[in-house]
Formats: C-alpha cells, sequence, structure tokens
C-alpha cells in the first residue's frame, strides 16, 4: 500500500519530540520593550497566568508596530492557592520576555471572577467592577483585549463581562477599541484574521514556555503552532466566505475588534478583514467606525 502522507506525519512526531526538548521557564529575552513615558496604552485583561502569551499576537504585534505599551492586567493568579506565588514569578518572567509591563488587580489575584458571582454576590462584583474601572481611568487605553463572552471557562467569561460592565460603569468617560479574544471556545463571528510571524511565534512560545509548572503538566506551549494554523483554515472562510482561497500565510490569530464609544458598541466597518504582516497593526487604531 503506498501511504504518502506516512512520513509526513512522522516527522510530525519526530518535530514533537524535539520540542519536548526545548527548555521550559525564563530564556533569553525577545530584545523588544514596551516603550518607554507617557505613550498610548493597550491593556490585556488576561484571566489566569498564560492568557497573555496564548492570545497576545495582536497585542504584541501593536508593542512592535504601533509603538504603544501593552500592560498585561492580571485578573487572577489562578485557582490554587498554593501555586499562585510561582505563578506570580512565572507570569513575571513571561511578561519580561515579551516587554509588556504587568499590573496586577490584588496582590493575590481576584477571586471567582465568574457570572455565578455576577448574579449571586453583588456587592463583591461591584467592588470589583470599580477596580477595573479606576484601572481604564487612569491609563485611558487606545484598546483592550479581553476573552468573548463565550469562551468557555467561567474564569473568561466572568472577565469579559468584568471589563463590559466596567465600561458600561464609565459609559462615555472612555473611548477605544475592544478586541475580544479567544482560546477555550472559538468566536462565532470573528471579524478580524492577524497573521503571525514565525519570529512572532517563537517570542509567544517562548514567553508561554516560562510558565514552567503549567506546560510541565499540559505542553500546550508546541500545540500552539498547530492551532494558529487551523486559525487560517477556520478563518479564511468564516471572514472571507464558504469557499474563499486560504491567505498565504500559516499562522494566524482570530479576534472580534469594535469600538466603544460615547457609551455603547459601534461597529468598525471600514478596518480589513485580514492583516497580514506586510501591514502595520497600527492601522487598526484609526478612528474611523460605522454604528453597530
Amino acid at each position: 500500500m503506498i501511504r504518502p502522507y506516512l512520513e509526513w506525519v512522522r516527522q510530525l512526531e519526530d518535530w514533537w519530540e524535539a520540542g519536548k526538548q526545548l527548555p521550559r521557564g525564563r530564556t533569553a529575552p525577545s530584545g523588544f520593550v514596551s516603550p518607554p513615558g507617557t505613550g498610548p496604552v493597550v491593556l490585556l485583561f488576561a484571566p489566569h497566568p498564560d492568557d497573555e502569551t496564548l492570545t497576545g499576537a495582536l497585542a504584541l504585534r501593536l508593542m512592535r508596530e504601533a509603538h504603544v505599551r501593552v500592560v498585561n492586567v492580571a485578573v487572577t493568579l489562578g485557582s490554587r492557592k498554593e501555586r499562585r506565588a510561582e505563578r506570580l514569578a512565572e507570569l513575571r518572567d513571561a511578561c519580561a520576555s515579551l516587554g509588556f509591563q504587568l499590573e496586577l488587580l490584588a496582590p493575590d489575584g481576584l477571586e471567582a471572577v465568574t457570572l455565578q458571582a455576577r448574579q449571586h454576590e453583588p456587592a463583591r462584583w461591584r467592588c470589583m467592577v470599580e477596580q477595573v474601572g479606576d484601572l481604564l481611568l487612569r491609563h485611558e487605553p487606545v484598546a483592550i483585549f479581553c476573552p468573548h463572552d463565550s469562551d468557555g471557562h467561567a474564569t473568561h467569561i466572568g472577565t469579559h463581562y468584568l471589563v463590559c460592565d466596567a465600561l458600561q460603569q464609565l459609559a462615555s468617560r472612555l473611548d477605544c477599541r475592544v478586541i475580544e479574544t479567544e482560546f477555550w471556545a472559538p468566536l462565532a463571528d470573528p471579524n478580524l484574521m492577524v497573521e503571525v510571524a514565525p519570529e512572532l511565534l517563537a517570542d509567544l512560545l517562548a514567553a508561554t514556555a516560562c510558565h514552567a509548572g503549567e506546560v510541565e503538566r499540559n505542553p500546550y506551549h508546541l500545540r500552539l503552532p498547530a492551532w494558529m494554523m487551523d486559525n487560517v483554515r477556520r478563518g479564511a472562510e468564516l471572514l472571507g466566505g464558504f469557499g474563499a482561497t486560504a491567505p498565504p500565510f500559516l499562522f494566524a490569530q482570530l479576534f472580534r475588534m469594535r469600538h466603544w464609544r460615547e457609551g455603547q458598541w459601534e461597529a468598525i466597518t471600514d478596518s480589513q478583514k485580514v492583516l497580514p504582516i506586510t501591514v502595520s497593526s497600527a492601522t487598526l487604531l484609526s478612528p474611523a467606525t460605522g454604528r453597530s
């Protein structure tokens, strides 16, 4: 029997085994640092340590191409209290590797950021919303990243509503892009596919490997390339229409981008749906929008 793909699949197995030998934990920094001073700020709300690297491709491109400061907002430090100090140390290494700044919403992270808390603990939820609102006003970000509202994990979904409730509380006091990410569950209606160059993907892999305790139990950093390849398959037809030809690049992440302005959501109608590396991500921050 002729099996032309068998050798290719075996090479994938070899690739996986080679990846398992790569170092975990802090390695050499990428060489990029967040721009200093009082320039534009992007806030990335990460439900857990590692979400800043797993979903951070566009934030990283914005830092490098639009020269914004990326501040990773650590919403929680995970549910296992005995691991939090270690996870915070890993998180600091990951952010330093990428050049992201880091802020904690609480010294030990927030607790139980979930829809259940939103529904049944209104006083505690209101306090957390006010914390996020204060942070938004202090930074006045040009863009915010947070998970989408069906991202398959209770804390991811809770983080989405925490950020959106803070925006509602601030109403017209803030004007920014809101870029929703996906990880545990795919976006049903992404409107942006962002190419991830091999060099940038390598930096994200190295930063994810800083979360050594997590990738030791589940080496998801090694699966990121395959996930990003599948995003190209999915994004090509979700954004271009079923039957559309896939773009020529290998790796991408998908997002849903909207504009929060004057206390309400606006669609961004004039932005391109596919952002290759030949186009600067700074174009995403241009002011023109259309009412949703």
